[in-house]
């Protein structure tokens, strides 16, 4: 079931950089995650951006005006209605307090991205910042049912950063793999200045990886400056897979901009340089919280650079606080929230199952409600709960799992239900689901079984799925068809009658 159309009204540009619509790119994907379609209207781009959006399967309109004028404004809410959105996304510092006003004048709902308070009032049904210093008094002048979302918790990161979350970084005694990253355009040419500071350094053993974002106009003079230089340094442009290479670094050189959440995630010890003024506030505040270096954009020469990262290199201990704090403020999992939120609250996503969750499932299977609807009534002993627990956690692991287990979380990252997807001989999938107590009633089976089958198409290929419910168990069974399963008749299960609910996917 489709949750609609989401339209991103967001520019890039060498001026304006590309941290605007890479952050909403990330909320594209996880808004396509819960179900929708996603689009992007734009006045101001740069080729690497439109190929970028497209390839992840979201149009691009043109907007032919002036960013944030009032003919924008009329392109916009045209577009919306021709595409029949229900939300627009709007993120940039060249969009007011007339423009949300315009758009929910329109019937439209409104999530307004913001960095540091700069519309005089707020009009939007959410404001996101996603900032660490980010405060409701910065939004003291809106309206009574304006939400705030504020902090890193929904701090966006994009679909690729998803295998990271659970990641634990060694931070070794000896660290010689340094990672430069100066945002999508770097109009400043900071990673210039960064390259110098690797060539004058002590550090002869170091080696450099140099990410150029696809809009950076100084590619060719990078190229000449490392083929240069004297230490050990690979460029490249436009990658695509950004969380491997901070994997494989031990300490970062970057800008302080939408970066900084990705290193946080990967518990990156990183200095970062404010390469633009609105970067300021959040490099100063990181490292107050001890989860950076910050570096001032008007003292960041390559003697600065060079002297700071020598220190952090030749500390392990203070690698190891800057990457552990860092981890703590983001989990990866800020872009689900806001589509939550955006959703009224529902289901988020899923996760696989841990070691930890026994108990959790346990008590779950024992719940009075799910032992009724289940095909054996008896309650489950702990010593049956654990061996069927460990195995099915043995057989999930690899290509070839015989079963998947997924646990649902709320906004809040608590656990909330879980869907289970077991094997069956002819190559097909048994589906079980069940939520916790507190959350039954509330029409959140359906979102819980079309988020599991999205999960397992992930797994390419033909996907058929059965399901077998008690004929009395009247929510399941419409929960099921609610998710586009076919009701195909009753079937025998342990001496007792079930209805057969079948999906199936190309």
């Amino acid at each position: 079931m489709s949750i609609g159309t989401l339209l991103i009204r967001a520019d890039a540009s060498t001026a304006i950089g590309t941290g605007h619509v890479m952050r909403c790119l990330a909320l594209a994907q996880a808004w396509q995650d819960a179900g929708g379609h996603a689009l992007f209207a734009m006045a101001e781009s740069t080729e690497a951006i439109r190929s970028r959006i497209q390839s992840e399967y979201c149009g691009v309109f043109c907007i032919s005006a002036a960013i944030g004028n009032s003919d924008d404004l009329l392109q916009t809410i045209a577009l919306s209605k021709q595409q029949n959105c229900e939300w627009i996304a709007v993120d940039g510092y060249q969009f007011r307090a007339d423009y949300q006003r315009g758009l929910k004048a329109a019937g439209f709902k409104v999530l307004f991205l913001d960095d540091y308070g700069h519309s005089d009032h707020y009009t939007a049904d959410v404001v996101l910042n996603q900032n660490v210093s980010a405060t409701p008094a910065l939004y003291s002048d809106r309206e009574e049912q304006t939400r705030l979302v504020l902090g890193p918790r929904y701090a966006l990161l994009r679909r690729e950063f998803k295998v990271w979350n659970s990641w634990q970084r060694a931070n070794p005694a000896v660290c010689r793999h340094v990672l430069v990253t100066m945002g999508g355009s770097d109009v400043g040419n900071a990673t210039a200045t960064a390259i110098k500071a690797l060539d004058i350094s002590r550090l002869s053993e170091i080696e450099a990886t140099v990410i150029a974002g696809g809009s950076n106009p100084n590619f060719e003079k990078l190229q000449g400056m490392v083929s240069a230089s004297r230490r050990k340094i690979k460029l490249l442009k436009d990658v695509s897979r950004v969380g491997e290479f901070m994997a494989a670094a031990d300490v970062a050189i970057s800008a302080a901009g939408t970066t900084c959440w990705e290193l946080c995630l990967l518990g990156l010890p990183a200095l970062l340089i404010d390469v633009a003024d609105n970067q300021t506030a959040l490099a100063e505040e990181l490292q107050k919280r001890g989860c950076a270096i910050h570096i001032a954009k008007g003292s960041a020469t390559p003697e600065k650079i060079a002297q700071t990262l020598q220190s952090l290199i030749e500390s392990q201990e203070r690698r190891q606080l800057l990457s552990k704090a860092s981890r703590e403020l983001v989990d990866g999992k800020g872009a689900m929230r806001v589509v939550s939120v955006l959703r009224g609250g529902r289901i988020l996503g899923l996760r696989p199952l841990r070691n930890e969750d026994r108990r959790l499932l346990w008590q779950w299977a024992n719940d009075l409600e799910v032992r009724a609807a289940s095909f054996s009534a008896d309650p489950i002993s702990w010593e049956t709960h654990t061996a069927w627990f460990d195995e099915k956690l043995r057989s999930a692991q690899g290509s070839a799992a015989k079963n998947i287990i997924l646990i649902a979380e709320d906004e809040e990252a608590n656990p909330v239900g879980q869907i289970r997807f077991d094997a069956r001989p002819d190559g097909e999938w048994e589906v079980d689901v069940s939520l916790a107590k507190s959350m039954r009633g509330r029409g959140l089976g359906s979102d819980l079984i079309e988020s599991g089958l999205r999960e397992l198409a992930v797994r390419g290929g033909r996907t058929r799925v059965h399901a077998l419910v008690k004929p009395e168990n009247v929510a399941s069974v419409r929960s099921f068809e609610r998710a586009a399963f076919r009701n195909a008749g009753m079937h025998q299960v342990r001496g007792h009658n079930a209805v057969h609910l079948v999906y199936e996917r190309n």
